[in-house]
């Protein structure tokens, strides 16, 4: 399927109520679990937080497309600070869990869960979104007078994802193909 194609027909399973019900949940999903879902390693400084807002991104994408899995996104990040704000809202944390979306869906959407695409998207998404923007997005807005060089936040990013790999691609495969299942089952209902 088409960039384009898939683009259109995500923006379509926003006039279905089963889809804006299925999506408001996912929502409220990465909210919560952007909140209590977390852990920090005390490993490699404490650098290394695990947490499970993710999924709820990725099932979004998996089942209705690029653009649901960026509204939730965004919007979970969004949702996020205005129930419990841990300091300064940062916008550009926003555009990373729009970007998120937007790969998961684009990679995901229309039951093509399979282990290389799940390794290719999350390969993208750790590789652009999750190491080079979130390193720099720390860099701007945690690094007044701009001290500490770029490639520090860089790499305490490259180890942050390093030790998320294995964990975070299998929950995202074997989620992702009980949720293409149950899509499938209730689209036959429909």
């Amino acid at each position: 399927m088409s960039p384009l194609k898939t683009f259109v027909d995500s923006a379509k399973e926003l006039k279905k109520i089963y889809s804006l019900a299925a999506i408001a949940m996912l929502l409220a999903l990465r909210v919560v679990l952007g909140m209590f879902a977390n852990a920090t390693l005390p490993m490699f400084g404490g650098t290394v937080k695990i947490s499970g807002a993710f999924l709820p991104i990725a099932i979004a994408g998996a089942m209705f497309g690029p653009i649901p899995a960026a509204l939730v996104g965004a919007l979970g990040d969004v949702v996020s600070f205005l129930i419990a704000p841990g300091g300064a809202y940062i916008p550009g944390f926003t555009i990373s869990g729009a970007l998120t979306g937007l790969i998961y869906g684009f990679a995901l959407y229309k039951d093509r869960i399979t282990v290389p695409r799940v390794i290719i998207a999350w390969m993208i998404n750790m590789l652009s979104v999750e190491t080079f923007l979130a390193a720099f997005w720390f860099y701007i807005f945690f690094n007044p007078g701009y001290e500490t060089p770029y490639t520090v936040f860089l790499s305490t990013r490259f180890i942050s994802v390093a030790v998320k790999c294995i964990p975070e691609i299998l929950l995202i495969f074997g989620v992702g193909k009980l949720t293409a299942k149950l899509d499938r089952r209730l689209d036959k209902k429909r």
